[in-house]
């Protein structure tokens, strides 16, 4: 892959002046062939292979970063999703397999390790009860372990009986956290239709169909785009479109330069490109302000939507042509306590949390990092993670839950998380109980859109 040096020049203003950053380099690690009857080796093979393989990720890429000039922030590891080879394993014994995880994570230096996870969208195997069981413990005890479990899918439908045991799940996780706000539940994703290459934390997993490993990247650059609005301030919405297309082009190209740079010095093939812009609480580095710049006064407003559908094509017709491999979620995530204007548009009563829902039609993934009143029950929060999976479901697209019930927190109330998971206001929810529909249980038919063969 070869550079122009105008396109090295316009990277170092990027950097420089509208915070461009690779937000993560993610090592994929198939485990498989770890799985043992005998937890003890099992549990061992997984240390030794993680810890083999991503030994020098950190160091490398530092190294890349350092050599070009490009922030990357954060050093993850994906693994196949452990209830896969956990086998006849005890719940503790899983908890245990979640240390170890840790454990490997912190002496390899990497921010997050993802893939704590099952995918019960049909059904539920005996490792896959094993794994939800331990979920609360196993997350609670750990710093840096990640979670996902798939309830969903366009060609299954919805399995309830998994939705009915996330709302319980969630609602234990951040009771056992109470004292750091239920930060246990910012690293447990809830999805309908995953992806196996997904970079991103904290949804990532190794999927069935990668190989042994490889290196995944997902590019940050809500700043750039905003700034680059900011420069065409009457443009028609064509015009808007095509400077956000020519932008997630420039940054595509800087963020797949670096990944393979990095994928070769690990000697590890290099996966996708992930394009979705990812904010941060850094100023100006928002992607609701890109809509505020697109026309709307506050996120949230009428128009929203449209605005928001606007931006995602424009990046990935953009994205696309700059790389070969695109892959992962590629779009936009609209995680609020990681974006400022998301905040505010809260703050001000203009973003409501129907509103965050029917937005996830047209974006990346789904309601992500949203707080909510610690009162809220298991049933409905079971029903929050059904309506977004049908939303997926019907729309053959990705669509996934992070919330946060904050123990002892009242709707309007301000909750900090620190560092890259920010702060949130505690959002109410609908009073009217979903209990009856919940407890129903069973398996909700996937669509007709699921009969394409």
């Amino acid at each position: 892959m070869t550079i122009a040096f105008t396109e090295m020049q316009e990277t170092i203003r990027m950097v420089q002046m509208e915070s461009l950053d690779i937000r993560t380099v993610t090592m994929g690690i198939n485990l498989r062939d770890c799985a043992d009857s005998d937890f003890e080796k099992m549990n061992q093979r997984v240390f030794d292979k993680i810890t083999s393989y991503a030994k020098n990720l950190r160091d490398t890429a530092e190294q890349v970063e350092k050599e070009y000039g490009v922030p990357i922030i954060n050093k993850r590891i994906s693994i196949t999703p452990i209830a896969e080879i956990l086998g006849n394993a005890t719940v503790e014994e899983a908890v245990q397999l979640a240390k170890t995880l840790d454990r490997a994570a912190i002496e390899l230096g990497v921010d997050f390790i993802g893939g704590y996870s099952a995918l019960v969208h049909k059904g539920i195997s005996k490792g896959d009860q094993t794994l939800l069981t331990a979920l609360p413990k196993a997350l609670s005890n750990t710093e840096r372990v990640c979670a996902s479990v798939s309830v969903a899918t366009t060609r299954t439908g919805i399995n309830m009986d998994a939705v009915r045991q996330m709302g319980i799940i969630i609602k234990e996780s951040a009771e056992l956290t109470k004292h750091k706000n239920g930060i246990a539940c910012a690293k447990l994703v809830v999805f309908c239709n995953p992806v196996e290459d997904n970079p991103f934390m904290a949804g990532a997993f190794h999927g069935a169909g990668e190989g042994e490993a490889v290196i995944n990247v997902g590019v940050s650059g809500p700043g750039v785009v905003l700034n680059a609005l900011k420069r065409h301030p009457n443009g028609d919405l064509g015009q808007v479109s095509d400077v956000i297309k020519k932008t997630a082009f420039k940054i595509t190209r800087a963020g797949e330069l670096l990944g393979r740079i990095v994928a070769e010095r690990l000697n590890v093939p290099f996966g996708i490109m992930d394009l979705s812009l990812a904010p941060t609480n850094a100023m100006n580095d928002s992607v609701a302000e890109i809509l505020e710049e697109i026309g709307l006064e506050r996120v949230g407003t009428h128009g929203t939507i449209a605005a928001l559908a606007l931006m995602n094509d424009a990046v990935k017709k953009g994205g696309a042509m700059a790389s070969s491999y695109v892959g992962g979620l590629s779009g936009a995530f609209i995680p609020v306590s990681e974006d400022n204007g998301m905040i505010q548009g809260i703050v001000d009563n203009a973003l409501t949390l129907s509103k965050l829902e029917a937005m996830t039609c047209v974006c990346s993934v789904g309601l992500d990092m949203i707080a909510l009143d610690g009162d809220v029950t298991p049933a409905t929060l079971a029903a929050i993670i059904a309506d977004e999976a049908a939303i997926g479901m019907i729309n053959k697209k990705t669509t996934a839950v992070r919330v946060i019930p904050v123990p002892g927190k009242k709707e309007g109330e301000m909750v900090e998380f620190g560092g890259l998971l920010g702060r949130a206001p505690v959002m109410g929810v609908n009073g009217f109980s979903s209990e009856r529909f919940i407890s129903r249980g069973g398996r909700i038919p996937a669509p007709l859109q699921a009969l394409i063969n």
